[in-house]
Formats: C-alpha cells, sequence, structure tokens
C-alpha cells in the first residue's frame, strides 16, 4: 500500500508563462528525477491540443481531464517534478490532493513579463486557447486576479521569477522545498 502521506512531488502551479516547464526540467535534472507537463499529459491522453479540446468539448471537458491528470499523476509511484498547466488549481479536490501529497511552488511573474514572454513562444498561440477573448495583457490582469487566491491556496510557498536566471530559480526551489525527500 502507498504512504499518501509522503510528500514526494514537487507541483509548479501558475500562470501560463510563469517557467513552470522549464523550471520542471531543470529541476529534475538537478536531483536526478522524472519530470512532466500535465498539460502535455491531457494532450496525450485526449489526442487533441488543448485549444481544440477547448474548440470542442469546451473548458468543463478539459478541467475534468486536467483533474484526473494531476489525480494520477500525484498516485504515481515514485518522486516526480510537475509542471501543470495554468488552471489546474481551480477545482477545490485538486488543489487540497496538490497539497496532500506535494510541495506546491507557486511562480509569479508581472502581467507585463508574461505579456513579453508570451508574445516570443510560438506555442502559446497554437496550443492555448485565450479564456477571455480580450487583449493579451487585459486576459492575464484578468484572469490572475481570479486565481491570485487559488494559487495562493494551493502554494505551499511563492517563488517571483521576474528578471531571474534559470540557475538561480532552482536555487530558490531547492532551498524552499526541505520536506521535499525522496
Amino acid at each position: 500500500m502507498k504512504d499518501k502521506s509522503r510528500k514526494n512531488k514537487i507541483l509548479l502551479v501558475g500562470y501560463r508563462a510563469t517557467g513552470k516547464s522549464t523550471l520542471a526540467a531543470e529541476l529534475a535534472k538537478r536531483w536526478g528525477l522524472e519530470w512532466v507537463d500535465s498539460d502535455d499529459v491531457v494532450e496525450k491522453v485526449d489526442g487533441r491540443s488543448i485549444a481544440k479540446i477547448f474548440k470542442e468539448s469546451g473548458e468543463p471537458y478539459f478541467r475534468d481531464l486536467e483533474a484526473k491528470v494531476i489525480a494520477d499523476l500525484l498516485d504515481s509511484d515514485g518522486p516526480l517534478v510537475i509542471a501543470t498547466g495554468g488552471g489546474a488549481p481551480m477545482r477545490p479536490e485538486t488543489r487540497r490532493a496538490m497539497k496532500e501529497r506535494g510541495v506546491v511552488v507557486w511562480l509569479t511573474a508581472s502581467p507585463e513579463e508574461i505579456a513579453k514572454r508570451m508574445s516570443g513562444d510560438a506555442t502559446t498561440g497554437a496550443r492555448r486557447p485565450s479564456l477571455t477573448g480580450a487583449s493579451p495583457i487585459d486576459e492575464i490582469v484578468d484572469v490572475l486576479t481570479k486565481r491570485e487566491p487559488l494559487y495562493r491556496d494551493a502554494a505551499s510557498f511563492i517563488v517571483e521569477t521576474d528578471g531571474k536566471t534559470i540557475d538561480e530559480l532552482v536555487e530558490i526551489v531547492a532551498d524552499q522545498a526541505p520536506e521535499f525527500f525522496f
């Protein structure tokens, strides 16, 4: 029987373009662990891009699938670094499971920095749907305002990513995640 009280997962949460996947890969490399992007798993399980899932099946269907994927990742054996989708903490049961099974790192960035990163990422437009139909900066501010309390509730600790290198972020997370063991 698995010890479900053991925190052997590191979960990175936050708005898109805050560095979750990049940091997950670097943390995994540092610790010699596997890492996964939950959005990649959702797309693999469903066989469609997230943008296509939203368009064809709607956000509720996507959130159901996302919640199941994260639950399955949390139930997997062994330690794992998980980069979650930006909306993963929206459901109370998902936030609760993340907090119980892992160290949850909330990555933040200013709306201006997020917009800059998104404009430089070719996959953002092709893979990630607009959530509000507003201009990028207006959407970022709107969605962050709604999600901030959820990210805060899920977080074991918060890491500001503006102006920091990936090496600096790895050190910050490694220093602040003492309860993580494997």
